[in-house]
């Protein structure tokens, strides 16, 4: 048996895992590279292996780095069944169907303005492609051992990232292989506590805040002062945010603030309409969160939904105050790049991170400073205030990701960190080795390792 790292090996992006053997070949994941430019160029490359020769595909959630290679892989040649739970698969519909779509309007956009590259610009894949794909998934449930073939089986447990996040254990041929997923925080106010597994023989997790501890303030304090703050000078806060759990949580402390009157009755809009979907699917889980149907509902319905392009641009040109959320989460596309085009260029308005930002994209460069920020082939002069709530992060620390592995009631044969940048993921195996005593490697893009 056979684990080949596509992805997610090196950097926080990509995720892909192939575990092969004579009778299965099976793709744990299947995401975009996002990021850097020599990242992203890998989605234009020929996938490792032929995609009609994959048996089956596992998701752990609906991310983007994790889901948004499914429709090039479909239109490729796979056609078998896509494994994932109930509400990723909801999830995974609002995300592909608006991955496809951006990718089809910045084409469109590029070859309009002339500022690509490629002549004609094009996209990585089409909304055909993802309505091709979605018919292949199929959802199972949570903490059930779910049987695929003569020769594996699967079972999730939450991991309590975003909606739908699952850790996932394979048993095939008499081995147990974990995967982690990505690992969310212990009491979140959203999300249920991250669950693992007692034993595997093998474990893949990720390490994503791998040599870094969440800042202990509470983000309410924060937030009300940044937001007060800017508010006081006539500004806008802008809080680019993933339309798929950030956005959601955003709302949920603006609510809280509202009620305890910490701050204004300023307008508050939801300028995304995957995270306006987004927060409509999050009410209808409540036995995947900790907040019940009404109270999802009454954090979500904080905000002002904006649905359409007319009304995005007039809060746009309104110089009012007011918080605007809108995705993308790492200022990637979406129509926060409009939003930041008009407010990055004033010193009274605020920028907000508020989750990881990968190498390479704007957002990583706006919390190192960068002064100017190229959008749409123009570069754009950055004067407002910029702040990055790292304790408003989907994604455990390293403390938390060791609590989360000290649930092994013994060491696993081999562990595989991934997904997180070198420094990270070298610093959690230095502490896994050191605290664990387990036998840890960092696996390299493309590596292959035997199981046997």
């Amino acid at each position: 048996m056979k684990l080949s790292f596509l992805g997610a090996a090196g950097s926080v992006t990509g995720s892909r895992y192939l575990l092969e053997d004579k009778d299965e070949r099976i793709l744990i994941d299947c995401g975009l590279f996002q990021g850097l430019k020599n990242l992203r160029l890998r989605n234009w490359q020929p996938f490792p292996v032929k995609p009609k020769s994959i048996t089956s595909v596992i998701l752990t959630h609906a991310h983007i780095d994790h889901s948004g290679y499914l429709p090039l892989l479909s239109k490729e040649g796979f056609k078998r069944e896509i494994y994932c739970s109930k509400a990723t698969r909801e999830l995974c519909k609002l995300l592909l169907e608006d991955s496809a779509h951006l990718q089809e309007q910045d084409a469109d956009y590029a070859n309009r303005k002339r500022f690509s590259k490629h002549n004609p610009a094009r996209p990585l894949y089409e909304t055909n492609d993802v309505k091709r794909c979605l018919k292949l998934f199929s959802s199972l449930s949570f903490d059930k051992e779910h049987r695929l073939s003569n020769n594996l089986s699967l079972t999730f447990k939450h991991s309590g990232h975003i909606l739908g996040a699952a850790s996932v254990q394979l048993k095939t041929k008499g081995k147990k292989i974990v995967f982690s997923g990505d690992i969310g925080r212990y009491n979140d106010p959203i999300m249920l506590d991250p669950e693992g597994f007692l034993e595997t023989d093998f474990l893949v997790v990720e390490s994503t805040y791998g040599n870094r501890i969440h800042d202990k303030l509470n983000p309410l304090d924060v937030l009300e002062q940044i937001v007060s703050k800017t508010i006081a000078r006539g500004g806008t806060v802008i809080i680019p945010a993933f339309a798929v759990g950030r956005a959601q949580m955003i709302l949920f402390y603006l609510e809280q603030l509202r009620s305890l009157g910490r701050i204004s009755q300023i307008p508050i809009y939801l300028n995304s309409p995957m995270a306006i979907e987004a927060s409509d699917i999050l009410c209808r889980y409540p036995e995947d969160i900790r907040l019940s149907q009404e109270q999802a509902w009454q954090a979500c319905s904080i905000a002002e939904y904006v649905t359409s392009v007319e009304r995005s641009k007039q809060i746009n040109e309104d110089q009012r105050p007011k918080i605007i959320i809108s995705a993308s989460g790492m200022a990637t596309g979406g129509r926060v790049l409009h939003h930041l085009k008009t407010y990055a260029i004033d010193a009274r308005h605020s920028i907000l991170f508020v989750g990881f930002q990968a190498a390479g994209t704007r957002g990583a460069n706006l919390i190192a400073g960068a002064k100017t920020i190229k959008i749409h082939g123009v570069y754009i002069p950055v004067n407002a205030e910029i702040h990055n709530l790292d304790m408003l992060s989907a994604h455990a620390d390293a403390d938390e990701l060791m609590k989360w592995l000290k649930k092994f009631s013994h060491p696993p044969r081999q562990t595989f960190i991934t997904h997180g940048e070198p420094a990270a993921s070298d610093a959690l195996r230095l502490r896994i080795q050191d605290e664990l005593k387990w036998q840890v490697i960092v696996p390299e893009a493309l590596e292959s390792v035997d199981l046997g």
